[in-house]
């Protein structure tokens, strides 16, 4: 498999088309200097304790305002303008809300543009969601937004997710993403007498080098949106808190410690939608999404908030940030490879590339194997697996990367299956064998596998069996990072570490496109 242009396709930002991002924008690294390291051991014992202690205190001096203001309100008070003394109480808390930001080093918050009145946009869209400090537009304008229910629970900060009229999604009510984009959709539709609704459409968090695909939920209701860019222009980030990076008490503990952190709010112009984009609220996501890259000067991606399942999945083979994988399984999708029925047809293809006399096939034959006809998504699909681009690929890659998609953190049940399409009469496979099998299920062009062979093959045969593969795996979990790449999963001057287990993100995931994928350890955030 091979990583180039041709193969991975192209982000667009605007009209002007661009390559790919350079890393994948689920992965952050931040690489620290000695000095920064310096700086960072002082501030923490001097200005962090200091800056913790007032802004949690700020926190807690919210919550009697908050849970007064709250108490006795309907939905027929909360539909109404604030009477006076709530007013009063709204100044109050956003003022504290501002000074809680302000020890956090926030000292300046520029914002940019004009935020719109409800009733000429009821639905704030703001993008690229890349950390909790993303609270901070909602701290300011006090918009509603989309959060768990379960959220209302938690002491201190329920009682102010309560005072903001969020819209809750329930877990246990498996109809709750469609009542979700009812309720969003009422609101929407109420000329103004609700509160702004602020959703993060990106679903997820990001590292914004680019803006991946936009969730339809904020544009069903066919309402103008008013798109919100933010921008953190600090010399270190500090800020980013993506599925792969520092975790969320890392990025506290960094960010506090910095002098001055900044943070820009641009209000873009209201969005109208045409009459086309309010019958298709995925067209109305990516023409919104093309206008805030514009502003922000990024590109945009069709990675997704599941793209996440496949690159963080917890496997013996953990995926490289520059994999190859994120743009084959985009193009699974855009082929119409449904992710419902996907485990059927990997074992149909399977079944298929084991029977075929020859392994390696060009388009047509590629095409009538598929059994899809020939487009611009099967030619970007093959040109993936044609390393040496002379119109031939191996099929049996194709069946590889198709497994790593499908089950991301089954590594073995993917590698007996790749013994099975390349093993000999006698069950076994060479280095070389190897090397092709590897370097397709982590979706890179190039991988040393000598290293690992020669564990494996303990006899010295030259040869290894499934068996001897799965006898090494059981006693070396951890082949991958010891083996193969132990010099590019860590730096030994910057901070990579994995935030599987930390929440992230503020906005829910409550579009009705996918309702049936559902990954429990990816499901791990703020709200």
């Amino acid at each position: 498999m091979k990583l180039s242009s041709r193969g991975r396709g192209c982000c667009v930002a605007g009209s002007r088309e661009r390559g790919p991002p350079p890393r994948s924008p689920f992965v952050h690294q931040l690489r620290l200097s000695p000095l920064e390291k310096a700086k960072i051991a002082f501030m923490t014992l001097t200005l962090f304790p200091i800056r913790l202690f007032f802004a949690a205190f700020m926190m807690l001096l919210a919550w009697p305002f908050a849970f007064i203001a709250s108490m006795g309100s309907d939905e027929q008070e909360l539909e109404k303008p604030l009477s006076g003394w709530r007013k009063i109480v709204d100044i109050l808390l956003k003022a504290i809300m501002r000074m809680m930001w302000l020890a956090g080093g926030f000292h300046w918050i520029n914002v940019k543009g004009r935020q719109a009145l409800p009733a000429e946009a009821a639905i704030l869209t703001v993008a690229p969601h890349s950390s909790y400090f993303d609270a901070i537009p909602v701290t300011m304008t006090f918009a509603s937004i989309v959060m768990k229910a379960e959220s209302k629970d938690i002491p201190v900060w329920g009682t102010l997710i309560k005072y903001i009229r969020p819209v809750f999604v329930s877990r246990s009510d498996q109809d709750s993403r469609r009542k979700t984009v009812e309720e969003i959709k009422r609101r929407a539709q109420s000329d103004g007498k609700w509160p702004q609704i602020m959703i993060f459409p990106e679903g997820t968090c990001t590292n914004r080098s680019c803006l991946i695909t936009f969730k339809p939920g904020a544009f069903i209701p066919g309402v103008p949106v008013q798109p919100v860019v933010l921008r953190y222009p600090n010399k270190l980030d500090t800020i980013t808190w993506t599925w792969q990076g520092p975790g969320a008490l890392e990025i506290l503990w960094l960010t506090l410690c910095q002098l001055h952190n900044s943070v820009e709010i641009e209000f873009l112009p209201v969005y109208i939608p045409s009459e086309e984009e309010r019958k298709n609220p995925v067209l109305y996501a990516n023409n919104v999404r093309r206008v805030m890259a514009e502003a922000l000067g990024v590109p945009v991606t069709d990675y997704t908030f599941e793209d996440c399942q496949l690159a963080l999945a917890e496997g013996q083979l953990r995926l490289p940030s520059d994999t190859c994988l994120l743009e084959f399984a985009k193009l699974v999708r855009s082929l119409g490879l449904k992710p419902e029925t996907l485990e059927d047809d990997l074992d149909k293809y399977a079944a298929s590339a084991m029977k075929m006399k020859k392994e390696k096939v060009d388009l047509k034959e590629f095409s009538a194997y598929l059994e899809f006809p020939v487009s611009h998504t099967l030619e970007s699909m093959f040109a993936l697996f044609d390393e040496n681009e002379d119109g031939i690929i191996d099929i049996r890659e194709f069946v590889i990367a198709l497994s790593v998609v499908c089950k991301p953190s089954k590594t073995l049940e993917t590698i007996q299956l790749a013994f099975q399409l390349y093993q000999s009469e006698n069950g076994t496979i060479t280095e070389e064998d190897l090397a092709h099998i590897l370097k397709t299920a982590m979706g890179v062009s190039q991988i040393d596998v000598t290293h690992l062979f020669r564990a494996v093959d303990e006899e010295e045969e030259g040869e290894i069996t499934y068996d001897d593969f799965y006898r090494f795996a059981e006693l070396h979990p951890y082949f991958a990072e010891d083996y193969l790449y132990a010099d590019q999963m860590g730096d030994e001057n910057g901070l990579e570490t994995s935030s599987l287990s930390a929440p992230n993100g503020i906005c829910t995931d409550f579009s009705p496109e996918n309702p049936e994928v559902k990954n429990k350890h990816l499901q791990k955030k703020l709200n």
